[in-house]
């Protein structure tokens, strides 16, 4: 059975994550399905829950430290920070990062969240994977009863803090090789 939270930094869900579980998430912008970064095995199965095999998710994260530990050039990193801490992602390359986190590509999009209570969570659990919590091609859950028609009992752990849904999904956007900004997702 999926247990239940209502805060991201309540210590049952840090401790949920080290160990390896998928669940949702209020991210800065919308629910999102999530697992630690760091952890194969807990992508694959991210990866499997939402059905979408080739198609990365966004990696959300406490700081550039983060970042750079997945593998993520620092100074890419350094020239996207402009953009953080707020709810935009930015593409980056992703050549030097395991092929679990990035699928077939050769870049991510990362974000590094405003909201304190998410900055808290990534501050422990290190940086998350994250991807709409919806099926592909369906309407992204603006609460956890929507989260929990589309997952139900796949998942490990819902955390429900009511209507989330004012917001977009992140804004993305990326560099060209002259260092041009590209916007990908207003």
């Amino acid at each position: 059975m999926s247990q239940r939270f209502n805060s991201v930094v309540d210590t049952g869900l840090v401790k949920l994550l080290h160990n390896g579980a998928v669940g949702v998430i209020p991210t800065d912008t919308v629910y999102g399905l999530v697992a630690r970064a760091c952890d194969q095995q807990a992508i694959e199965r991210l990866y499997n829950v939402k059905k979408r095999p080739n198609q990365p998710g966004t990696v959300i994260a406490h700081s550039i430290d983060d970042l750079a530990l997945l593998g993520l050039d620092r100074r890419e990193l350094s020239r996207a920070a402009v953009y953080w801490p707020d709810s935009v992602s930015v593409i980056v390359d992703a050549t030097h990062v395991a092929s679990y986190l990035k699928r077939t590509r050769i870049s991510l999009a990362v974000r590094i969240p405003r909201d304190p209570l998410l900055q808290r969570l990534l501050a422990q659990t290190g940086p998350l994977m994250t991807t709409s919590a919806n099926k592909p091609g369906l309407p992204t859950s603006t609460s956890i009863a929507e989260a929990e028609a589309y997952f139900g009992e796949t998942i490990d752990f819902y955390v429900d803090v009511g209507y989330v849904g004012g917001d977009n999904p992140s804004k993305i956007v990326g560099f060209d090789s002259k260092g041009n900004l590209t916007v990908f997702r207003d």
